[in-house]
């Protein structure tokens, strides 16, 4: 009944294997984007899960890699990893990367930026949550020239207040990758199918912003065209 059946097309080996350009041309989206010259970026985490069962932590190709964290918007614990992401106020990504749960989040971001420096301008302010505090951190960013901007914690004299309205920007983004490019399910089982597979939807956000700015669309960040 059958004679003939293909076989895998191999369009995900090749992907996996091109990962670096999906990289590097999520930069030259960006770069060619009006919002690229914002003087505000913001960063933040949100959790990536790999698998819920004790079963797949054991076994899955994942372990060494991923680990358990803790997600306190959504009050659950998961297995995989965190996604750090630097954007434009209009969620524009500007650098990127995935780490183990349980590192610090201060750690994580300076190395990104200390990793992507050549793309800091000097005066950039960074708008981050109250997870950044702290002098070390705060003397990292300032060798980089960036001004850190995040809510004052209570136990601190009044500097920028709670910064409540601007801090859902970022949340709104995490929500967009989340909601509409699936980034919960993105369904890697290795570690450079999670990366490959993360890289795709945070190029894809990339590429409708972009476009949406060269259509001149008052929410660039609007993907309801593209969601079909």
């Amino acid at each position: 009944m059958f004679p003939h059946l293909p076989n895998q097309s191999g369009y995900h080996k090749r992907l996996k294997a091109a990962r670096g350009l999906l990289c590097q041309a999520m930069l030259l989206v960006a770069e060619h984007s009006p919002s690229w010259f914002d003087d505000v970026w913001m960063t933040d985490a949100t959790p990536v899960p790999c698998g819920a069962s004790r079963e797949t932590a054991k076994r899955s190709d994942l372990a060494g890699e991923a680990g358990y964290g803790y997600c306190a918007s959504h009050s659950r614990f998961y297995w995989g990893f965190k996604l750090y992401l630097v954007c434009t106020g209009d969620g524009m990504p500007i650098m990127w990367c995935l780490a183990h749960p349980k590192l610090g989040e201060r750690e994580v971001v300076t190395a990104m930026l200390e990793r992507n420096h050549h793309v800091i301008r000097t005066g950039q302010i960074l708008l981050a949550d109250k997870g950044f505090s702290g002098q070390p951190f705060k003397q990292s960013t300032d060798q980089m020239g960036l001004r850190l901007l995040r809510p004052d914690r209570k136990d601190e004299t009044y500097t920028n207040g709670n910064l409540g309205g601007v801090r859902q920007w970022i949340e709104s983004v995490n929500q967009t990758l989340k909601g509409q490019l699936g980034l919960e399910g993105h369904g890697g089982r290795t570690l450079d199918g999670v990366f490959t597979r993360i890289a795709q939807r945070v190029l894809a956000l990339a590429a409708g912003i972009w476009h949406n700015w060269t259509l001149n669309i008052t929410s660039k960040r609007s993907l309801i065209a593209y969601d079909h």
